[in-house]
């Protein structure tokens, strides 16, 4: 098993995937897991997550999504939904039009980890048409789709990215 350094460096965006391959009840429940241990604002969790595996539904969100054909490709949509009213609730405002927003996003990004942890790839898409999705999921008021994530067995892997240096990144201040 890879150590956790290892893990973040092949995480790569793939936008090609075994669509015969299914994501393993076991492997998604892992992932879903290791997403709802992320840390949130309060510890409220203000998110829903909706996992989509259906084909056709697949295909409308690929279309939702501007034509992202890859989202009807990969076998596993998870979609994170920000739940704001639950972080206003504690929070107010800023808990509604921010902390909902990063707490999604986390648990987001600790799935995608998990993703690479397990042997797959995913790839985040925040590019959709918002109103579509939730009519597409069904998705109850209050809920807002932050990102999908679409996620299966790579059928290719992408070249690394060149990253920005360090330097032009961090500032030190002492």
């Amino acid at each position: 098993m890879w150590d956790f350094f290892e893990t973040v460096r092949h995480r790569h965006s793939v936008r090609s995937y075994q669509s015969d391959l299914p994501v393993e009840k076991e492997k998604l429940n892992a992932i879903i897991e290791t997403a709802c241990s992320a840390p949130s604002a309060g510890d409220l969790q203000a998110y829903k997550i909706v996992v989509v595996s259906n084909p056709e539904k697949r295909q409308a969100l690929s279309a939702a999504a501007h034509e992202q054909g890859f989202i009807s490709e990969a076998p596993t949509c998870l979609i994170f939904c920000a739940e704001p009213e639950r972080s206003a609730e504690k929070y107010g405002d800023r808990g509604r039009e921010l902390y909902a927003i990063q707490d999604t996003t986390i648990a987001a990004a600790y799935a995608q980890l998990a993703i690479v942890a397990a042997g797959m790839a995913s790839t985040w898409v925040g590019y959709f048409d918002e109103s579509r999705v939730k009519d597409i999921i069904k998705l109850e008021d209050g809920l807002c789709p932050i990102a999908i994530l679409a996620l299966g067995y790579p059928a290719e892997l992408p070249e690394p990215t060149t990253r920005r240096r360090l330097d032009e990144i961090v500032t030190q201040l002492d």
